[in-house]
């Protein structure tokens, strides 16, 4: 046991103490709250969740809108030394009572717009003991004592944190799910400090006149650095948008707020460059920030020609909390992840385990700092395999260039053979997207007739637009060696996701072997890859 800290005291009373309490901490569409409100508030709400019953090291689910009453619900959670675990507002009801009983929640607190998800997910949950919904109306749930946010509200503010230490569980965040039942990975007290430490003030150099914006909402690992822990470590400000994020509507709060750190995904980007918002929209920023999925260098050029800033791309992980490698301002290398962040350690092994020095030999990443989970709550088989000792397996495929910047192959999973050579799915969609009519583009693996693997691609026309498939192929084909041209182009509207917005790979894999029957391999191909 170390010291006593408690990260929710950490990004509030702190703050208030530091001479913050009347700056903002939050805009949003009723307005700005102040630190010394904040820190108010999240005291009488934590004193709500004492009078409930709620102890320390128990879990309180959110399922809720990115507003303040998220915020000082997770807040609120951890002072009392309990664990706050968001969870997406995506969910169907029958999805979120897979976590409300996972995780033996004995608190849900849900946002009355999704009072009809929040009710399924709360029924005959075995250890629930309250729900809690904002708005005027209380839910009704057989078995559950229910009642509304502002009855939750304690009378007087729970003043004093409890004394949680660094090693005090504080937050669990589920994992995306793409491949199979979401986990929870068990965060500390102290990761809390460290991302704050480490990404925010090495990478972003967030200070207190920042504002911040995020397309990643609060549920995610991403969005909740992005939103809460980052601004709220060094008295800044983050902007919170309930609704779905629109290229519209960021403008407009970029340009109402004065947005100078705006953080998005590969997702985000493309349509924000296809909304022509205008130079001047962004004129505050000064970088955005993207992670999630490998950004295109097509959208990193596009960004800052269009609108005047660099994106800096980054891999993070659920696990690690937020990001561990990342582009940095002014030495950006596009199409790359970057380079390690200060406090974390990478490597690069082959199969075999041993580690690769050299550059320009692929392999699988490994990950080690101090904001790493703990481990997946109740997934013993799973924690043995993905962390080792210091180090975490992330899954990912990556090469290290000789400028010593990261680059993403994809998923190891997704990394195809073709030909006898192995395929980056992400090299082939990096073509795909230097293409004017597309938006959005995915490769996985298709076994063709002799059981080869084949690329297949599924395309997403630029908004009003249309594309030739076989003029798709060609385009490859001019780019990229023979062999490696998807076997088919197939256009659709959209493309699968999961909760947190990851692209759903293995779906497209099931649909395509499903549909589709690459030709073979043809002699010029064979004799283009062994040569």
């Amino acid at each position: 046991m170390t010291e006593p800290f408690n990260a929710a005291a950490y990004l509030t009373s702190s703050r208030v103490a530091a001479g913050d309490g009347g700056r903002a901490a939050f805009h949003h569409p009723r307005g700005t709250t102040t630190y010394g409100e904040l820190t108010e508030e999240v005291g009488r709400v934590a004193a709500g969740l004492v009078a409930l019953g709620v102890r320390p090291e128990e879990r309180v689910l959110l399922a809720m809108a990115d507003d303040v009453e998220l915020a000082v619900g997770i807040l609120a959670t951890m002072w009392i030394g309990a664990v706050a675990v968001p969870s997406s507002t995506m969910l169907t009801g029958p999805e979120l009572h897979k976590l409300v009983v996972d995780s033996r929640a004995r608190v849900l607190l849900g946002s009355a717009q999704f009072a009809g998800s929040v009710a399924v997910a709360a029924a005959d949950a075995p250890d629930l003991r309250h729900l809690v919904l904002t708005g005027d109306v209380a839910p009704d749930v057989p078995g559950v004592a229910c009642l509304t946010w502002d009855a939750l509200r304690g009378d007087a503010p729970l003043t004093e944190p409890y004394p949680t230490w660094d090693e005090s569980p504080a937050l669990w965040l589920y994992t995306s799910g793409t491949t199979g039942t979401p986990k929870g990975a068990m965060h500390r007290h102290t990761d809390i400090r460290y991302v704050c430490e480490t990404y925010a003030r090495e990478v972003l150099r967030i200070g207190p006149d920042d504002v911040c914006l995020s397309a990643a909402k609060l549920f995610f690992a991403y969005g909740i650095g992005n939103s809460l822990f980052f601004p709220l470590s060094v008295g800044a400000a983050a902007v919170l948008e309930p609704a779905r994020p629109s290229p519209a509507r960021f403008g407009e709060l970029t340009r109402e707020h004065g947005v100078t750190l705006f953080f998005g995904g590969p997702s985000f980007w493309g349509p924000l460059m296809a909304a022509d918002l205008g130079r001047e929209t962004f004129a505050t920023v000064r970088n955005g920030v993207s992670a999630g999925e490998a950004l295109p260098a097509r959208m990193f050029h596009g960004v800052k020609e269009q609108y005047g800033f660099e994106i800096l791309d980054g891999i993070g992980s659920t696990e690690a909390l937020h990001i561990f490698i990342s582009n940095v301002a002014g030495a950006v290398v596009p199409g790359s992840s970057g380079f390690p962040v200060p406090g974390y350690a990478v490597e690069l092994r082959r199969g075999d385990g041993s580690v690769i020095e050299g550059a320009d030999e692929p392999g699988m990443l490994y990950v080690s700092g101090d904001s790493i989970c703990t481990g997946y709550w109740c997934r013993t088989a799973v924690n043995r395999m993905v962390f080792q000792g210091e180090w975490m397996r992330t899954g990912d495929t990556y090469v290290r260039g000789t400028d010593g910047s990261y680059t993403c192959l994809g998923r190891a999973d997704d990394v195809l053979k073709v030909g006898g050579i192995w395929v980056s799915p992400t090299e082939v969609e990096t073509r795909l997207l230097e293409h004017p009519g597309l938006a959005e583009a995915v490769v996985v693996g298709v076994p063709d007739a002799d059981g080869l693997d084949k690329p297949v691609a599924y395309v997403v026309p630029r908004p009003g637009g249309t594309v030739d498939p076989d003029e798709v192929v060609a385009f490859c084909r001019a780019g990229l060696a023979a062999f490696k041209r998807p076997r088919e182009v197939v256009v659709v509207t959209e493309l699968p996701r999961t909760a947190t917005g990851k692209i759903q790979r293995f779906r497209l894999r099931e649909r395509a072997a499903a549909t589709i029957t690459p030709p073979p391999l043809t002699a010029a191909d064979a004799a283009e890859a062994k040569g």
